[in-house]
């Protein structure tokens, strides 16, 4: 939050289930070989053409959105209405664009 004080666990809720919708919207329409499902209790799974896996999960405990992909596992915390990571700064959806475009073998835009 933009304020520094910690969120309660509705309000992270909240702002991971709506990035998490926005993930799915974008996987869809990114024309890529990637099936998806958003499973209950905030975890998004990618599946790609070559059967590789991607998990984007909310982590109430932490505030966190984590992403276990091939290349790695990556944290997200809210700030500023932003989700930051916490390694190297880099915005979740830019960050997922990469990861994707990866992970996939074409360059993918969401």
């Amino acid at each position: 939050m933009s304020d520094g004080r910690v969120m309660n666990e509705s309000e992270f809720n909240k702002l991971a289930d709506a990035m998490l919708a926005r993930i799915e919207q974008s996987i869809d329409r990114c024309g890529a070989d990637i099936d998806y499902e958003l499973q209950a209790g905030g975890v998004l799974e990618l599946e790609f053409g070559d059967g590789s896996k991607m998990v984007i999960n909310r982590h109430a405990v932490a505030q966190e959105i984590w992403v276990a992909a091939r290349s790695g596992g990556f944290h997200f915390r809210h700030e500023n209405g932003r989700w930051i990571g916490t390694r190297d700064g880099k915005e979740l959806i830019q960050a997922l664009q990469e990861l994707v475009s990866q992970q996939a073998g074409v360059s993918v835009t969401l």
